[in-house]
């Protein structure tokens, strides 16, 4: 810490502010040690809030395994996403991810655990970790960190002060976040009201006799689909020449297959929203040449090469190629054999977080993982008004009945392939994405100015716990106790309790010795 106190505060390790224990993980072969009524605390828990459950609770057997704490004990992480932070209410057991404090009764739990939430504090944690992969910071070198401690009475002011401060950001932080909720919310209403067409119903008043049937546009995409599928044919049969050519070597190059296409049911239309008489529910694979997902195994990761994209570089509805590994042009050859990207597909997340979408907007290579589906856009489409059906069908409608799974959610190809999109005409179409992307523009700039102010949130919060933590927070009184007197006491408590644990120690050597 480089910030200076005043002068009535100390600067201590914090293995002398009380007793630091680390936790453990009672044996899970053993179905005694849990299932009981002590809570048992794990890092996901640690959001630097006051605790009184676990998600898993130990028997008193498993929890005495485990290491229990004493009510007011402040928890801190030490592995992996270090210095997330909880105080509890009631006695809990911890895992051995977690280094605890007990503190002395001269220094209040609840000073402890705010500074423990500060930047300097977690920028001394940082600096004690060790290892490479995984950060960690043993129980030898937490102590070591250091803090600074108040007089007492000090020390309630300040715990008053910064729980006053941090009630009302908390609030304004709580209003923040449903603001934002509901502006998801009004998009998703959005979707619907011009999925239902009642966005575009004056411009379909205004344009009555230039609308194209339902029947001739989906002639016209089915003209098209049947076009790309005699270029395949013709590159097929000139790859199969040159095969020959080359005496047969190798193997023989794969007929394409032509795509079955299934026209939506009337049983299928019984669970959909009435749409305008000039669109048409369709199927998705009818608006596309092919559906499919990406690469099913691990590939040989390079440091450079061509990007492979998963569900985690789907984001708000765009393609992050910053974060994406990569792969070598040997291995995105085969893969594109498959799956292929292009401009205008739709790709579409199929596991994990579904229905995140995205539209190949440039003509870049890059290759698919099995969360994410291709989906090549007929060039009759619009390829952004069939993103924004199939966000809009997946996340309200068809997803919701065709989340696979427990752990992982997923979606199959032949989900995807069935999902019913609702058609209108190509113009409607150029129209429709004009207007929703003008509205989604807007609810995009609520939701930088929320997100701008959530951080500024998190800034104030630090600044608050910096002055509070080098005297600036509350003012200072002259008649408080110095916290050097503080320092004596704990350290002379230290003593005795040390002394009767080894008085302990002896007589029972002194008993069995006997």
């Amino acid at each position: 810490m480089k910030h200076s106190v005043p002068c009535s505060w100390i600067q201590i390790r914090i293995g002398d502010t009380g007793f630091c224990v680390t936790g453990n993980t009672p044996s899970t072969k053993d179905s005694s040690n849990y299932g009981g009524g002590i809570p048992y605390i794990k890092p996901p828990q640690l959001n630097n809030k006051i605790v009184s459950v676990g998600d898993e609770s130990l028997s008193e057997k498993g929890a005495k395994l485990a290491r229990i704490l004493p009510k007011n004990s402040v928890l801190i992480s030490c592995i992996g996403n270090l210095g997330k932070t909880a105080l509890n209410t009631v006695p809990v057991a911890f895992n051995q991810q977690i280094n605890a404090i007990i503190p002395n009764n001269a220094i209040l739990s609840k000073f402890l655990f705010y500074q423990a939430q500060s930047t300097e504090f977690r920028h001394q944690l940082e600096e004690k970790a060790t290892a490479t992969t995984i950060s960690i910071v043993n129980k030898s070198n937490f102590e070591k960190i250091l803090v600074n401690i108040a007089p007492l009475n000090e020390q309630k002011r300040i715990v008053a002060k910064i729980e006053e401060l941090f009630s009302e950001l908390d609030n304004g932080i709580a209003a923040l976040k449903t603001a934002r909720e509901q502006l998801k919310v009004y998009r998703q209403s959005v979707l619907k009201h011009a999925f239902e067409g009642k966005l575009t119903a004056k411009w379909r008043e205004d344009n009555a006799d230039k609308l194209e049937s339902s029947e001739q546009f989906l002639a016209r995409i089915q003209q098209e689909r049947e076009a790309r599928y005699q270029e395949q044919l013709e590159d097929w049969e000139t790859a199969v020449k040159e095969w020959e050519i080359n005496g047969k070597k190798g193997k023989k190059p794969s007929k394409p297959r032509k795509q079955k296409i299934k026209p939506i049911g009337k049983s299928d239309l019984d669970d959909l929203f009435d749409i305008p008489e000039k669109w048409k529910w369709v199927f998705l694979s009818e608006l596309s040449e092919y559906i499919v997902d990406g690469i099913h195994h691990t590939p040989d990761y390079t440091d450079s090469g061509v990007p492979l994209i998963s569900a985690k570089d789907i984001r708000d509805f765009k393609i992050n190629f910053e974060k994406a590994r990569f792969i070598s042009d040997f291995q995105h050859k085969e893969l594109i054999k498959r799956c292929r990207p292009r401009k205008n597909s739709v790709l579409l997340t199929k596991s994990g977080t579904i229905g995140r979408v995205a539209l190949v907007d440039i003509d870049f290579e890059f290759s698919l993982l099995e969360s994410v589906s291709n989906i090549p856009i007929l060039g009759n489409l619009q390829g952004r008004f069939v993103m924004w059906a199939v966000y809009f069908q997946v996340s309200t409608y068809f997803g919701a009945k065709n989340q696979k799974g427990v752990a992982i959610r997923h979606l199959h190809l032949e989900d995807i392939r069935r999902l019913p999109v609702p058609l209108p005409s190509y113009n409607e179409q150029t129209v429709f994405v004009e207007k929703i992307e003008n509205i989604f523009n807007r609810i995009s700039e609520n939701e930088a100015v929320i997100d701008a102010e959530l951080l500024h949130a998190e800034t104030l919060r630090q600044s608050i716990l910096k002055k509070a933590f080098s005297g600036q927070l509350v003012p200072q009184d002259p008649s408080d106790e110095p916290a050097s007197k503080l320092l004596s006491r704990i350290q002379a408590k230290k003593v005795f309790v040390n002394t009767q644990k080894t008085s302990k120690s002896n007589k029972r050597h002194s008993v069995s010795s006997h």
